[in-house]
């Protein structure tokens, strides 16, 4: 190990920069910044070089040109260990650098912006500082590349138990870090741009359709116990973009398995379908009970009273803070996971007792793309963010919906997109009643969801994620009670349906929109 005696600090995220500088300069380390970075530092009152006393060159071409200089990259660069190396060095007055602490520009910030300009977007392509990390990360034998606020303070610390010096083993860590930052930020440039196309000055997105590489970057949150089945391994990665299921708030509870995650996702991308309070109750990615009421424990009561035997052991999302009054009634049945904006302080004192009970605090992530796995590759596709215009609802039977009716095919036809294909719930107006799921034929889902419930079907609604290929799954829904239906239509046998739907009475849309989930 040696000693670091001069660090170089040029940093976009000024998070944390003033506390971990004055740490350095308080072990005699010597700061060299530049624009901004410097400014802040100096107010601070900590003391500091500008870039340009180490090169004798200022900052030009409105700061394209600072850092790219020898005495700064054949400070960095050079191996101290090698003669030839020292002799070059010391013949071109360059000074050993120890040191690089850098962060990058905000270039998928901006590239976010509405109207974002295209010279603006390119602007905050970084140069130097890609480069400086790159050098640094090369020579990590001898020097500490620092490229996240979330460092600083263990460095320092490790820094000022041994005298100034970093191990071995953390300079190897942090060049890992770094070579994965600048990774990152090469993608997200490249796949940005390959995105955008120009209209005059502007930067818009292409209307081209997927990108032509698809470049992924997601960082380890934890190695889960197991996957789906315990002889499988998996782990959890995470975008970075501090939302969604993946950088969830874990508030008690045992650790959560891949399964759990799995569940978790499903329930809260549901809760999410409605803006009244709302509870799902998910088992197995499917929802076996889902309520709406004007308060959370009203909307539980009426999730669970769908199917309570399939509820033991599920997973919950909701759409609201969870409060005192629905943790009560919440903490009379087992539970894996609930899932929730927030829980308040009585709801806490409620689940408290509840040891193993998993509370998970989520800040909505809206998912662009679906990703699944195949061999030699991956098939994507835009998320089912689509929802239901009225202008679009069409009757189709003689009979129109009465307002109850068509406020519960509504509700319904809401909770049937999260149920796997093929799928077929009964519901009335903010309540589940019976979900047939994931069946061969359409015919079986519709006789499993009757079979299923527990509540009775007589005036309920149905609704399908899909057509109906035959008249035999509406003669099934009318059998059992339900006295409507919602559908997407589109099949040949459309009109058989329609005149099946005739015979009993039966009122029913088409929505020309399916929602399979496979």
């Amino acid at each position: 190990m040696s000693k670091i005696k001069r660090a170089v600090l040029s940093v976009t995220d000024k998070t944390g920069i003033v506390n971990f500088a004055r740490a350095l300069s308080g072990m005699n380390v010597e700061l060299i910044s530049t624009g901004g970075t410097a400014k802040l530092l100096r107010e601070s009152g900590i003391p500091v070089k500008d870039i340009s006393e180490l090169t004798g060159f200022p900052e030009m071409l409105d700061g394209r040109v600072k850092t790219l200089h020898p005495k700064i990259h054949g400070g960095i660069l050079h191996r101290r260990e090698d003669p030839s190396h020292r002799t070059t060095v010391a013949e071109h007055g360059i000074q050993p650098i120890d040191m690089v602490v850098v962060n990058l520009y905000a270039f998928e910030k901006t590239a976010a912006t509405p109207g974002v300009r295209l010279d603006e977007l390119i602007e905050n392509v970084d140069i130097g500082g890609p480069s400086m990390i790159r050098s640094a990360a090369k020579n990590f034998q001898d020097v500490a590349v620092v490229t996240s606020p979330t460092d600083y303070d263990s460095i320092a610390d490790e820094m000022s138990k041994s005298d100034g010096e970093l191990s071995a083993s953390t300079k190897w860590r942090l060049a890992q870090k770094a070579f994965a930052t600048t990774a990152a930020y090469d993608s997200a440039i490249a796949s940005t741009l390959e995105r955008v196309s120009v209209n005059g000055d502007l930067a818009l997105p292409s209307t081209s359709g997927f990108p032509r590489a698809l470049r992924l970057h997601f960082n380890k949150v934890m190695d889960l116990r197991y996957g789906e089945n315990p002889h499988q391994k998996a782990a959890m990665y995470s975008d970075c973009a501090g939302k969604g299921v993946a950088n969830a708030r874990q508030l008690q509870g045992k650790e959560l398995s891949y399964n759990n995650i799995i569940d978790l996702q499903a329930a809260w991308d549901l809760a999410q379908e409605f803006e009244e309070p709302v509870c799902a109750i998910v088992k197995h990615t499917n929802p076996c009970g889902t309520g709406t009421g004007k308060t959370l424990a009203e909307a539980y009561k009426k999730a669970l009273e769908c199917d309570p035997v399939s509820a033991f052991g599920g997973v919950i999302g909701v759409n609201r803070i969870v409060d005192g009054n629905a943790a009560e009634e919440m903490a009379k049945l087992f539970l894996e996971v609930i899932a929730a904006p927030g829980f308040d302080a009585a709801a806490k004192g409620k689940f408290a007792a509840k040891k193993n009970l998993r509370l998970v605090e989520v800040d909505n992530a809206e998912q662009q793309w679906i990703l699944k796995n195949i061999s030699g590759g991956i098939l994507v596709q835009d998320a089912d963010l689509r929802t239901l215009q009225h202008s679009e609802l069409k009757v189709v039977t003689k009979r129109q919906p009465t307002p109850d009716e068509r406020r519960a095919l509504l509700f319904a036809w809401k909770v049937c997109k999260h149920v796997k294909s093929n799928a077929i719930l009964y519901a009335r107006d903010g309540q589940t009643v019976g979900v047939g799921a994931g069946q061969m034929s359409r015919v079986d889902s519709c006789r499993i969801g009757a079979m299923k419930a527990v509540l009775p079907l007589k005036g309920t609604v149905a609704a399908s994620d899909a057509f109906f290929p035959f008249p035999d799954g509406v003669e099934e829904i009318a059998k059992a009670g339900a006295t409507a239906i919602i559908q997407p239509g589109g099949s040949v046998r459309d009109q058989e349906v329609i005149e099946a739907a005739n015979r009993f009475g039966l009122a029913m849309i088409f929505t020309g929109v399916r929602h399979f989930r496979h």
